[in-house]
């Protein structure tokens, strides 16, 4: 990941080659795939699950299934996210499960939800049936007492996605968070979102769950604002997502009450700055509203020092078939691959550990 070109080139040939059926599986597991992921199966995470509770870290399992287009898979993804709960329930190391709206429904539908404009019969169908699922989803979650992650798509379907989650807090949070969205703060219109996002809670009297990122897919939102001429959403630099993500994390702890947050960042400064928050704060490390998550295989000098330090913490935990998650992986390899990015830092990191030990 050090190397964009080997990078770009192996990312491709991997896709490509999971396309043609051809044998490559093994590779892929025993590399990218064992880093980022917890096993093909649910059954297959157990023995990171188990590690992970050894040193008081959770778990945010993910089923790691997107971009499906058939009835039969989308109901087939509902019932597996369904099965993850109530193996998840019970559980204290598995707090939350996260899920991707693209496994339950069509893009083509999403893009024409995000359109607003009137639906056909057709796809009034679609709508009430995704909206089925998910309903049936956090119905679940809520009864296991188990968070529900929506995670953040593309920009030309967040807000139909975004519609959807409004309407599953209005009916699930009222109590406590159990539905959290996901406000990719490298948008430069999400900060405005998140206090829009309060505002419905106070009106509706729900819990406002929020799980900001820094996101990942800027170079595909990037290339669509240029070649369809439409403004690009993306921060200008990435000082301004800093802030934002920042004041995100101060806004979430002025309105604790009202607001569930899981900062979910790789980014030392921003974790530094919200443990230091709670301390300055008085508020206990181990506030029901606030969590800390990396992805699993990423960030571990976070993940674990926070976990010793007492701050609820948890690693973003994806599983599934191979073929299946090539999308997850191949976006994990790109937000890597440059020679500044997390995992470049971390292997230096790890080097220095290694000469601070003699080894």
């Amino acid at each position: 990941m050090n190397n964009p070109a080997a990078t770009n080139v192996l990312t491709s040939l991997a896709s490509l080659s999971i396309k043609m059926h051809l044998p490559v599986k093994w590779a892929i597991k025993k590399t990218v795939y064992e880093q980022f992921c917890g096993g093909e199966t649910l059954e297959e995470t157990k023995l990171v699950l188990s590690e992970l509770e050894r040193f008081g870290i959770g778990a945010i399992i993910d089923y790691g299934v997107e971009g499906k287009e058939s009835e039969a898979e989308f109901e087939r993804t509902k019932n597996e996210l369904i099965h993850i709960i109530q193996f998840a329930a019970g559980k204290k190391n598995i707090p939350f499960i996260s899920c991707k709206v693209t496994g339950l429904t069509a893009f083509a539908t999403l893009e024409k939800l995000n359109s607003r404009v009137e639906l056909t019969t057709a796809e009034q169908k679609e709508k009430d049936a995704l909206y089925g699922r998910m309903f049936a989803i956090a119905g679940a979650a809520a009864d296991a007492g188990i968070g529900l992650f929506v995670d953040a798509e593309e920009s030309w379907i967040q807000d139909a996605i975004d519609d959807l989650t409004f309407e599953l807090m209005r009916r699930f949070n009222k109590q406590k968070a159990v539905i959290f969205s996901t406000p990719q703060m490298y948008r430069h219109d999400r900060l405005a979102f998140s206090k829009r996002s309060l505002e419905d809670a106070v009106q509706h009297g729900y819990i406002l769950g929020l799980k900001p990122v820094r996101g990942a897919y800027m170079d595909k939102e990037r290339k669509r604002a240029q070649e369809l001429g439409y403004q690009d959403p993306i921060q200008p630099d990435k000082a301004a997502t800093d802030r934002d993500y920042d004041a995100v994390i101060q806004f979430s702890l002025d309105h604790i009450d009202k607001i569930a947050l899981c900062a979910a960042t790789h980014n030392e400064n921003s974790s530094l700055l919200l443990a230091n928050a709670l301390n300055d704060r008085g508020i206990a490390h181990n506030h029901p509203h606030i969590w800390f998550s990396q992805l699993f295989g990423m960030s571990d000098q976070i993940t674990y020092n926070l976990a010793k330090s007492g701050y609820n913490v948890a690693k973003y935990l994806p599983y599934g078939p191979v073929k299946d998650v090539i999308p997850y992986l191949i976006r994990r390899a790109q937000e890597n691959k440059s020679v500044s990015g997390q995992m470049s830092r971390e292997l230096s990191l790890i080097h220095k550990e290694i000469k601070r030990r003699g080894i």
